[in-house]
């Protein structure tokens, strides 16, 4: 594409350095947007519409083949412009008319990246629906919230679920507020300040369905904050399903023993029999710290590179495609680990009856302060005599604190978990 400047051939070794074939992902795109920029050649008569529309015909037809890549390829473009000439002939010559490899892969990542922002957004639906649907079955079973890895209140495992749902509507929004961003199109801007025929660049980012131009043409071929944004949303996302699979590991254990991995979605020890390993939860676990890397990767890829374009950016494809697979394999399989578990859940511990045992004094006009170390100096002395809070006597609460009546105990008898009903319609509601 680029040769006629050169007398002789590049070295094998520049070849196999310089070429990455991480962009052929990105053929389905590179012909869409070709077909979109031939258009307007034609509209504005830059070229003939009669080759316009050979050019068209000729990349609906790589559209709708089996496209074989060639060792030659330098990268996507050049093989859609090789494939091409094999279609249509001499006029493919006229497709890079007033375009650059430049704004074309920045396009082209655009596109993608518009979809794949859509197929994470499903799936991370379809993911917080099937928590909600798990969380409204378990509404009513009472398990321990943790602070410090401490039991702390009582709550539900169907409120415990629907957290990390909620984490998952707010991965939704970021995916779609960087959708948003990222549906402008670089068209029009060539190698770096665009180009001296009348391009119309608000016509074909109109046909491949974007918000517009990028404005600012050294902008739109330099910059890849578009890509960065897209790579955080994956880690932040990648973040929310390690704690949950951190979660499913501590549960998985003898010492908790609250989850079993089914056999289709566990995994056994090569030394030892008894093994049963939550390794789905491990690798989503450790995959996330890859993906953490990422994002600090595509900063650095950026931070130091004058405008406009430099090749450096041609690493950016794939720190993004690695971003995105890992988070699609794992909310698949993550989807899978919780279907195919069984949930083994014990009470919560009495003492997580404490505050609301200090609430009660707090009722009748107790400062919180008092009422707090009263139920601390009541748990104290029930814990030297060996006993639980749950084993408190009307007499052990009444040397206590005179405010304390018989009617108290009956916080202890019990497990009282807030519902959720109300949170759960509103999830759904937004998740539509």
């Amino acid at each position: 594409m680029w040769g006629g400047r050169f007398e002789d051939e590049m070295s094998e070794t520049t070849w196999a350095f310089t070429s990455d074939p991480a962009d052929r992902r990105l053929l389905a795109h590179d012909i869409t947007g070709s077909i979109a920029h031939v258009r307007m050649l034609g509209n504005t008569g830059i070229i003939d519409p009669v080759d316009a529309e050979t050019l068209v015909r000729g990349l609906e037809k790589l559209l709708d083949e089996e496209f074989v890549f060639d060792s030659d390829d330098e990268d996507v473009h050049a093989a859609v412009e090789r494939r091409l000439y094999e279609v249509v002939g001499n006029v493919a010559g006229k497709l890079h008319t007033g375009r650059s490899r430049n704004d074309q892969v920045a396009l082209d990542l655009r596109l993608y990246l518009r979809d794949a922002a859509d197929e994470r957004g499903s799936q991370l639906r379809d993911w917080a629906g099937m928590l909600a649907g798990l969380a409204e079955e378990t509404a009513d079973l009472a398990i321990p919230s943790y602070t410090h890895l401490q039991q702390a209140q009582v709550t539900s495992l169907g409120n415990h679920l629907l957290a990390y749902a909620w984490m998952a509507l707010r991965d939704i929004g970021r995916f779609s507020d960087c959708r948003r961003r990222l549906d402008q199109s670089p068209l029009g801007a060539g190698a770096s300040a665009g180009s001296s025929l009348p391009l119309d660049r608000d016509g074909v980012a109109a046909m491949l369905g974007m918000a517009g131009p990028v404005p600012n043409t050294l902008d739109a071929v330099g910059s890849r904050d578009f890509v960065a944004e897209y790579v955080f949303c994956c880690a932040q996302a990648m973040v929310h399903l390690s704690r949950m699979a951190e979660e499913i590991v501590l549960w998985a254990s003898q010492e908790f023993a609250w989850i079993t991995p089914g056999d289709t979605v566990s995994t056994g020890s090569s030394a030892l029999p008894q093994k049963r390993n939550p390794d789905v939860a491990e690798l989503v676990r450790g995959r996330a710290s890859t993906v953490i890397g990422d994002v600090a990767a595509i900063l650095s890829l950026q931070k130091a590179l004058p405008l406009s374009y430099n090749r450096d950016l041609q690493e950016d494809k794939r720190l993004v495609f690695h971003a995105d697979d890992t988070l699609s394999r794992s909310l698949t399989a993550m989807t899978e680990l919780i279907r195919g578990s069984a949930f083994n859940l014990p009470p919560p511990s009495p003492a997580t009856a404490a505050l609301p045992m200090a609430e009660r004094l707090v009722s009748r006009g107790v400062p919180f302060r008092e009422a707090h170390h009263a139920v601390g100096r009541l748990v104290r002395r029930l814990e030297a005599e060996g006993k639980s809070l749950d084993a408190a006597s009307y007499g052990d609460l009444e040397s206590i604190d005179a405010r304390f009546t018989a009617e108290d105990l009956s916080v202890l008898a019990r497990h009282h978990v807030p519902p959720i009903d109300e949170q759960l319609a509103k999830l759904r509601e937004l998740l539509g």
